[in-house]
């Protein structure tokens, strides 16, 4: 029987192996494993627990007729597929139970970016070793701020962010980044389509949420989002992948056009750099 030193030196020896090899020379990222981490753009799919129980009782986006970023960069020719998402539907930044349509809190739990940054990096990761086959990781924009189911907390106790909780939510964003970065990951993240690419109104009737982001609000979270991360995260990539938004029917989820434009941009940032 193998002990476990064994086992990882055995993993260490094939793992090298594959480094050695065209497909992960350091002139190749665009062939490496693509660690996406993120909300719905990046995963139409809600996470049931260990019970079967899960936020808005697991519906996926478009009830599975959507074509989220992780997928498109599967698809994308410019990348080999090699996509580890461990994205969630609906997520914030911080882990909280899902409380829509309430009137409780207690419909599932949803995992915040510091866990699935884990859980991704675990997946390109020789055991016992900081060795990791991937260069870069994709943090696409939280709910956080967005909505009334974003806190964690019954909908009818949720209030818009002032702005110390929306600088508390860049905060986040800046901690998570610097995680990947800290690990020797580079972390691009995108930005919030503009509003008027938007219809958040409807899509908070469709999501049955009390309230949304208005646009002075939503326009604040924005302007954040760009300033802090470009200023504040060195070697982070802010990519305005979301440029030519189109919403795929709902308000606010993009269409398999812009979804597939979004990889497209991510894609040939990596082929480039």
């Amino acid at each position: 029987m193998k002990t476990r030193s064994s086992i990882v030196s055995s993993l260490v020896l094939s793992f090298s192996l594959a480094l050695s090899g065209a497909a992960y020379a350091d002139s190749a990222d665009a062939e490496k494993p693509l660690l996406v981490i993120g909300a719905s753009y990046s995963n139409g799919s809600l996470p049931f627990n260990d019970e079967l129980v899960a936020p808005v009782f697991g519906i996926a986006v478009g009830f599975g007729a959507y074509l989220d970023l992780g997928n498109a960069l599967v698809k994308d020719p410019r990348l080999p597929g090699y996509v580890i998402n461990e994205a969630q539907g609906g997520a914030t930044t911080f882990d909280r139970p899902g409380c829509n349509p309430g009137p409780g809190c207690n419909a599932g739990e949803w995992q915040g970016y510091d866990k699935q940054l884990q859980k991704a990096m675990a997946r390109v990761t020789i055991p016992g070793t900081a060795i990791r086959s991937a260069n870069y990781v994709v943090i696409t924009t939280a709910n956080d701020c967005l909505h009334s189911d974003a806190f964690g907390v019954p909908q009818d106790q949720a209030v818009p962010c002032s702005m110390h909780e929306l600088n508390a939510y860049m905060d986040r964003l800046l901690a998570v980044g610097q995680q990947a970065i800290d690990a020797g990951l580079v972390p691009i993240f995108d930005l919030l389509p503009a509003y008027e690419n938007m219809n958040l109104p409807l899509a908070a009737a469709a999501f049955g949420l009390n309230w949304i982001a208005d646009e002075a609000n939503y326009n604040i979270m924005r302007d954040l989002q760009h300033s802090r991360l470009t200023t504040e995260l060195p070697g982070a990539v802010v990519l305005d992948i979301w440029a030519d938004f189109e919403h795929m029917g709902d308000g606010i989820h993009p269409n398999d056009k812009t979804s597939r434009k979004a990889a497209e941009i991510i894609a040939q940032y990596i082929k480039n750099n």
